[in-house]
């Protein structure tokens, strides 16, 4: 780190705290060769994930777009904002904690699915009545067939 009044480019870190935040770390330095004392702020660096789409486009994950897909598929469910804003945080970290840069749609929709499964069992077959894409009866009867079997 040069020093910003002389530019020597070595200093010492005198004193080290968290922001309020908790996402950067303040640090007080002071220059080794004028004594000139200076802040730096470090902060961790975020390389934005990619969503691989079925066409083979790429976006940038966007939390807001699940968490919007979730609450069109529980509304007029007794599903609260809150309960949804923890389902949308555990598919975000369960993507970060991956290590990948890019993560399928699929595997995001699939994320959606069981988060929703947990929440409301109407919610979770709306949204995958959407996200499977069923084609006839039959296959949305097989999805809720599934469901109850799972129950017993």
């Amino acid at each position: 780190m040069k020093c910003p009044y002389c530019g020597y480019s070595e200093s010492k870190v005198v004193d080290s705290r968290p922001t309020d935040e908790s996402t950067t770390i303040r640090r007080r330095r002071e220059c080794i060769d004028c004594k000139g004392r200076f802040t730096t702020y470090e902060k961790i660096e975020e390389t934005p994930i990619m969503v691989v789409k079925k066409d083979g486009n790429r976006q940038v994950f966007n939390r807001n777009k699940i968490i919007n897909g979730m609450i069109k598929s529980c509304e007029k469910r007794p599903v609260s904002r809150d309960e949804i804003e923890k389902a949308a945080d555990n598919i975000e970290k369960a993507v970060q904690n991956t290590l990948k840069k890019e993560v399928t749609s699929d595997d995001l929709g699939t994320m959606v699915m069981k988060e929703l499964k947990e929440l409301d069992e109407v919610s979770y077959v709306r949204f995958a009545s959407v996200y499977r894409q069923f084609k006839d009866v039959q296959s949305f009867f097989n999805e809720l067939e599934e469901i109850m079997n799972q129950k017993k």
